[in-house]
């Protein structure tokens, strides 16, 4: 869902509709998407990240999208890469990035669904942005002469690399899907989500204010229900979630994992109980990148260190990156 750090639009979003706003009827419009370019550092946060995004609009993630990299015999897929909401590549990935380059992987990222008028990607309608990235995994496997390409989505990223597996075809151009923090199932914004979305108008109110994305992530959203429904893996591709028992974004935390057949769902305190990361903190949490590298090669890689991360770890941050 969020990347980037809006924590506290779910909670706005949803009080708002409580408190009984006009009902906007406005239909979802267009995005546009871009493949940054320019070189950047990496970042060891996401709120560092985000700062460094802002000032940089067309920072893509360290040792990304040199589309003269060829695949090598050990890692013969592309790795690309979909961001999450209100955010951009850069913002999500700018440690993951380098790491996945560093171990030999020819990355890729895109910037997708910025909605008209939006100051940020990952805003627009879900089914456009999964078109965006599937054009992108085409233009990534034309380039690199792959066959398949691997994926790791970051929140809303998740859904929108796997509607374009599930719905849109993409699935013979995929051989591994990574969803982190993915909003598989959607999330009640802390109880509020339900009860505004009993609201007539409240969805409406919602995607004129935030955005068209926002909603589509909420439990029992329509596109949740038309990507999951009959079942929401489809044949021919590795599933994997990775999520996070303290999730503050996605309610309740289980709402991460897969059912259909051949998922895995792995949960970081299930392998490491003492590391409490949360959702904004998990594209920047040693354990998880490495965790991500495993998952990506088995049989190269394994976990991380498991070390203690406190409760909360970055959202301070990332508050006062986003609002000061």
């Amino acid at each position: 869902m969020a990347g980037g750090g809006r924590t506290s639009a779910v909670l706005v979003v949803a009080c708002a509709a409580l408190l009984g706003a006009v009902p906007a009827t406005a239909e979802p419009a267009g995005s546009t998407a871009s493949v940054p370019r320019a070189p950047a550092p990496p970042a060891t946060s996401s709120a560092e990240a985000s700062a460094y995004a802002e000032s940089h609009p067309d920072a893509a993630p360290p040792g990304s999208n040199d589309f003269s990299c060829i695949p090598s015999a050990q890692h013969p897929r592309p790795v690309v890469l979909a961001h999450g909401t209100d955010s951009n590549s850069y913002t999500d990935f700018a440690a993951l990035a380098p790491l996945l380059e560093d171990s030999g992987w020819c990355v890729y990222a895109l910037n997708f669904g910025k909605a008209p008028g939006a100051d940020d990607y990952g805003t627009g309608d879900i089914r456009v942005s999964a078109r965006q990235f599937g054009d992108f995994v085409d233009t990534v496997r034309a380039e690199t002469g792959a066959g398949t390409v691997d994926v790791v989505g970051f929140s809303q990223g998740a859904t929108v690399s796997r509607y374009y597996i599930n719905r849109l075809g993409g699935a013979p151009a995929v051989d591994r899907w990574i969803g982190v923090a993915s909003p598989s199932y959607g999330g009640t914004f802390y109880g509020l989500g339900p009860i505004a979305g009993q609201i007539p108008g409240a969805s409406d109110i919602v995607a004129d204010e935030f955005s068209v994305a926002l909603v589509q992530q909420a439990q029992g959203s329509e596109l949740l229900t038309e990507l999951n429904t009959p079942t929401d893996t489809v044949p021919g591709v590795e599933y994997t979630t990775i999520g996070t028992s303290v999730d503050e974004v996605i309610q309740p935390a289980g709402n991460v994992a897969l059912h259909g057949p051949g998922a895995v769902n792995l949960v970081i305190q299930d392998l490491c109980p003492e590391n409490l990361t949360g959702h904004f903190n998990m594209p920047y949490d040693t354990f998880s990148l490495a965790l991500i590298r495993q998952t990506l090669d088995p049989d190269t890689y394994g976990l991380g260190p498991c070390v203690p991360v406190a409760l909360g770890t970055g959202i301070p941050e990332v508050i006062l990156e986003s609002n000061f």
